[in-house]
């Protein structure tokens, strides 16, 4: 697939989503693809799509977090776009390997969208343009104990809303663990609180 059409497929799933609760930052985002052919790629050193997941166990609600190595945060699993146009494939993409669970399932469209800087101590600070996804674990999942994880992660470990305040989480993943929740729970027909 050539940039251009991966970069088109990424502004048509940014497009796609129920973001009216982030709306400028969608136009935003949207303004910033049209500037910036190799919005997908690391060489857009201002700023870069990704794709990150509230990997979500069906069964109670609870959501995986893990405490990012690089940036000694704890967040939702997540990554580069690296080209990759479909920025659902690379929440899923993502979610898998910073997890190390099996099988997942992408919902699609995105839940929410994230401007943030981040700052690496190996990389000049930048901003990640994050398209947010809720990935479906397999009911039950979280009974299992904590997932794998990979290199990346300090910790990786099942979550509830009520252990938000002693993650010391930021607004940004209070509000995708908010939206998850919600549009999980009107799918399912459920409502999700915990």
């Amino acid at each position: 697939m050539s940039d251009a059409r991966a970069l088109a497929e990424a502004v048509g799933q940014l497009r796609a989503g129920d973001l009216a609760h982030v709306e400028p930052v969608r136009r935003h985002v949207l303004e910033f693809c049209v500037a910036h052919g190799d919005a997908l790629l690391r060489s857009s050193t201002e700023a870069h799509l990704t794709g990150s997941a509230l990997v979500v166990d069906p069964a109670d609600g609870r959501f995986v977090v893990l405490h990012h190595r690089k940036l000694d945060r704890w967040l939702q699993p997540g990554g580069h776009a690296d080209g990759d146009g479909d920025l659902a494939a690379v929440a899923l993409r993502e979610a898998a390997e910073e997890t190390g669970l099996q099988p997942l399932d992408v919902f699609r469209p995105a839940v929410d969208l994230d401007v943030h800087l981040v700052e690496p101590k190996a990389e000049a600070p930048h901003r990640h343009l994050d398209l947010r996804f809720v990935v479906l674990a397999a009911p039950g999942a979280a009974e299992a104990g904590p997932p794998p994880g990979n290199h990346e992660s300090h910790e990786v470990r099942w979550a509830r809303v009520a252990d938000l305040d002693a993650l010391g989480a930021d607004a940004s993943l209070r509000r995708l663990v908010r939206r998850g929740h919600d549009v999980l729970g009107a799918q399912l027909g459920r409502p999700f609180d915990t």
